[in-house]
């Protein structure tokens, strides 16, 4: 379908292209999808939904922001430091290309990182992959649905095969959402409020990367386990 070195640069921004953006956001509700409400009216089709632009604006993000979600795993390992696996992911990371070659920036908006998702979506929908609906409020939209119809999840299931370059998203797909299964789109961005290069960003300015003070906070934390480990043989 695409090849993840496909990229534009537009003014001086480094820039997914239409088909990066719409195959990293199928594998993203593909992974994310929750079973779908039977009250719901959902499209005779649909296999999962997920719920409310909120929660994939910020998984997404970290799917941009390989350095992020490095610090996110570290943050992790902070509250679980048994879980010492948490480090190596936050190592493979940090010690590729991966926080370059990935990154795709994006604005900071009014509630944090935010991009419109209808240009990505757009493919999707015409393709019959995925359905769109809104839940309306008094005077706005008050909760937008993302439903994953049962092409969407063959065709996922099948871009690994088609496209083993590809295999990165999904492998850090899976990863993100087991990371933050559970959590709803609020306690996503108060989450990535939490680290202040993030909440300090400039209103509509793209997001600075992290890396160094991630690959020296993953110093740190190995210094802190092997001094641990001395002193507990």
């Amino acid at each position: 379908m695409i090849g993840v070195e496909e990229m534009v640069v537009s003014g001086g921004v480094r820039r997914a292209s239409r088909w990066q953006d719409a195959v990293r956001l199928l594998l993203l509700i593909d992974t994310s999808a929750k079973p779908v409400p039977e009250h719901l009216n959902a499209p005779a089709r649909a296999v999962g939904m997920v719920r409310t632009q909120v929660r994939l604006q910020k998984l997404d993000f970290w799917l941009r922001y390989p350095d992020y979600l490095a610090f996110e795993l570290m943050n992790e390992y902070e509250a679980a430091p048994e879980e010492t696996g948490l480090l190596d992911l936050a190592e493979e990371i940090l010690s590729s290309e991966e926080p370059d070659l990935r990154r795709f920036p994006m604005l900071r908006h009014r509630f944090g990182a935010f991009e419109e998702l209808d240009e990505a979506l757009s493919p999707l929908v015409e393709k019959g992959l995925v359905s769109k609906d809104q839940v309306l409020g008094e005077n706005r939209v008050a909760e937008h649905l993302y439903f994953l119809l049962a092409r969407g999840r063959e065709v996922a299931s099948h871009l690994a095969q088609d496209a083993p370059a590809l295999q990165w998203y999904i492998t850090r797909t899976k990863l993100l959402v087991a990371m933050v299964d559970g959590l709803g789109g609020t306690q996503l961005k108060n989450r990535q409020y939490l680290l202040k290069d993030y909440a300090d960003t400039t209103i509509g300015q793209h997001i600075a990367p992290i890396t160094g003070q991630a690959r020296d906070r993953l110093s740190r934390l190995r210094a802190a386990a092997s001094t641990n480990s001395k002193g507990n043989s």
